[in-house]
């Protein structure tokens, strides 16, 4: 050995090297890279089912949006339809409503018309009384026909038109 080295001792130490690097590959690296692998897998199969999830959702999503419009637009019509409903009802209403109006004016204006008439036949049989009195007083009184006038009306209306007030009251 001219420098002093020794073949055994260095492959001793190889040996020791080679047999502390396959010790710590299996008691470390190895499974600190299995465990990284699996965390790896792990975190992909989480973002798959993320995905999955968020592909679900959107899709029921977009299905909830599809419904939500027909029920909108179902609404709509319904609103529509009840509301020509309503006009139409409306619409009858107030036609009815006319038509009684009318009636009611042609009623009132029948007893309008009813009531005139009886007024009138009224006064006339009143007046056809008030003259013939007046005229059977003139014939049988003999009096200037200005006083006879005058004290007729003057008796009428204390006596004949207080007595058919009370009549008529």
């Amino acid at each position: 050995m001219p420098l002093n080295i020794d073949i055994q001792q260095i492959l001793l130490h190889l040996f020791n090297l080679v047999l502390l690097l396959s010790i710590l590959y299996l008691l470390l690296y190895k499974p600190v890279h299995d465990f990284m692998d699996k965390r790896a897998e792990e975190y992909k199969e989480r973002d798959k089912r993320t995905k999955d999830a968020l592909s679900d959702a959107e899709k029921l999503k977009a299905e909830y949006e599809e419904k939500v419009s027909a029920a909108e637009a179902e609404n709509a019509r319904t609103r529509a339809s009840i509301s020509a409903a309503a006009e139409s009802d409306r619409e009858k209403i107030i036609s009815d409503a006319h038509e009684k109006a009318s009636k009611i004016i042609d009623e009132a204006r029948d007893k309008a018309v009813a009531e005139h008439d009886r007024l009138i036949a009224r006064a006339q049989t009143e007046i056809a009384e008030y003259v013939s009195k007046a005229a059977e007083k003139i014939v049988m009184d003999s009096g200037t026909l200005e006083d006879d006038f005058d004290s007729f009306f003057e008796s009428v209306g204390k006596g004949d038109i207080a007595k058919k007030g009370q009549n008529n009251g």
